[in-house]
Order: structure tokens, then C-alpha cells, then sequence
């Protein structure tokens, strides 16, 4: 296991595993949090071996439960100091939102703020039956970035996203989950191993058929003039010209589980 400031980072078989570890303030996220999380996250994409990130809060009660406030009078008082702040935050995030690797975000308590947006980068969210999850941007009195809500938008839709930015409420898992917020909820003491299993199961299947599903799915999300097509078709081009194809083929007629190398 690594750490890097409050950041954990730990791999288990082809999972990678990064861990907000700042308990005492319910995980909150220091400016040297965000630099460690760039780091955990590009050390995981250069990794081949790695075939899914999984996402986690230290302790217990929260996931992220946002940015750390006590920062904000140093990190975000002037125009100059947001900027540097949003183009911190926002490279995280486009890491996570844009990887070639399938993420998970384990929730378990207090998704809030920047722990909301952690998680609305991720390909799916589980979280645990006690989560809870809120925006509190407009109790702040601070902006909140277009893309930021674009991705609201596309998990929940615009009625859904409307009620999470006005109100500013914290909503609890099942509130969560009827909106389209999680993919599923599951007791506290079934979170950790419910995700293992899915994180295993994503890390069984063919590399380089993920990446082009993954690909397709966030071009369908793209106004249709912008959708690079041409380069899903080279990526589903590469599956089949794959060493992987031909295992998955020869894997059913011996009816045996796969074993895929990402070649």
C-alpha cells in the first residue's frame, strides 16, 4: 500500500484501489488530497495490469463529503486562486470521467459536493443503505461549473438535477437510487464485498471490448455532429483482430472461462 498525503492507494489482483483517508473530517478533500488523487489515478491508467479503479472513503461514515472548506479562504478568495483550484479539481475528475478503464465508486455515508462530483465521473456508483448525498453548492454561495452539471444531467435527467442544485438538501440512498443516482444499494456490510465481485467481474471480460463499449457509450452522450464514430469503429476493429477474440471464441467451444490479456 501507497500513501500519498491523506490519499491511499493499494491494488488487489487487476483492481486498483484509491482511498480518501481524512476520516476526522469525513474525508473532506485538501488541496494536497486533489494532487495525490491525480497521482493515484495516472500511476493507475499507465498500469496495463490494472483493469478497473475502484473509489473509497476511510472510516466509515463518508465517501467524500466534499472539498475542505477550512481551505477555501487560502485555495478560493480570489479569482486567480479559484481558477488554480477548478483546474485542479477539474483534471481529476476528466482522468476519471475520460479513463479507458472502468471505474467504481463505493459509497458508503456522506457523498457531498466534490464527493458527488468524484462519483458522477465514475461508472458506477454502489453505495451503502446509511449514504447520503447532496450538492450544497447554492448554501455556499459558490458556482458551479457546466460540466459539472452536464454530468448530473446525464445520470438523473434535468428534473432530478434541477431538484438536487435548488434545494441544496442532502438526499438518502433509496431517494438516490429512485433518481438513477446509484446503481445499486446494498447493506454496509455487504458494500465491500458487492463491489469486489463487480470489480472482478469487470476485470474478467476482454480489455479492449470494454474500451470500445465504454468509448460508444460516452459518444452517444455527444451532440451527433461531434461523435467520433471513426474511432469506435477502429476500436471494435481492434477486437476482433485480437488475440482476446480468439480465447472468447475458443473459451465457449471448450466451455471454459476465458482468459483474456488485453492483446
Amino acid at each position: 500500500m501507497t500513501q500519498h498525503e491523506k490519499m491511499l492507494a493499494t491494488t488487489v489482483g487487476p483492481a486498483g484501489h484509491m482511498i480518501f483517508n481524512n476520516p476526522a473530517r469525513h474525508n473532506a478533500v485538501s488541496v494536497a488530497m486533489w494532487r495525490g488523487a491525480k497521482s493515484i489515478i495516472e500511476t493507475f491508467l499507465a498500469d496495463p495490469a490494472i483493469r478497473v479503479i475502484v473509489l473509497s472513503g476511510a472510516g466509515g461514515k463518508a465517501f467524500v463529503a466534499g472539498a475542505d472548506i477550512s481551505e477555501f479562504e487560502d485555495t478560493r478568495s480570489s479569482r486567480a486562486a479559484i481558477a488554480e483550484y477548478e483546474a485542479l479539481t477539474a483534471s481529476v475528475f476528466e482522468l476519471l470521467y475520460h479513463s479507458d478503464v472502468p471505474t467504481i465508486a463505493m459509497i458508503d455515508g456522506y457523498c457531498i459536493g466534490g464527493g458527488l462530483a468524484l462519483a458522477l465521473c465514475c461508472d458506477l456508483r454502489i453505495c451503502s443503505q446509511g449514504s447520503r448525498f447532496g450538492l450544497p453548492a447554492a448554501r455556499l454561495g459558490l458556482g458551479y461549473s457546466f460540466t459539472g452539471i452536464q454530468r448530473l444531467v446525464e445520470i438523473v435527467g434535468l428534473t432530478f438535477a434541477k431538484e438536487i442544485a435548488f434545494t441544496a438538501r442532502r438526499f438518502d440512498a433509496e431517494e438516490a437510487f429512485a433518481m438513477g443516482l446509484t446503481n445499486r444499494i446494498v447493506p454496509a456490510a455487504a458494500l465491500k464485498t458487492t463491489v469486489d465481485d463487480c470489480a472482478a467481474s469487470i476485470a474478467a471480460n476482454a480489455p479492449l471490448t470494454i474500451k470500445a463499449m465504454k468509448h460508444a457509450i460516452g459518444e452517444t452522450m455527444k451532440d451527433p455532429a461531434k461523435r467520433d464514430v471513426a474511432a469506435n469503429d477502429r476500436l471494435v476493429a481492434a477486437c476482433f483482430d485480437s488475440d482476446d477474440y480468439i480465447e472468447g471464441r475458443r473459451a465457449f467451444m471448450e466451455k471454459r472461462s476465458p482468459v483474456f490479456t488485453g492483446q
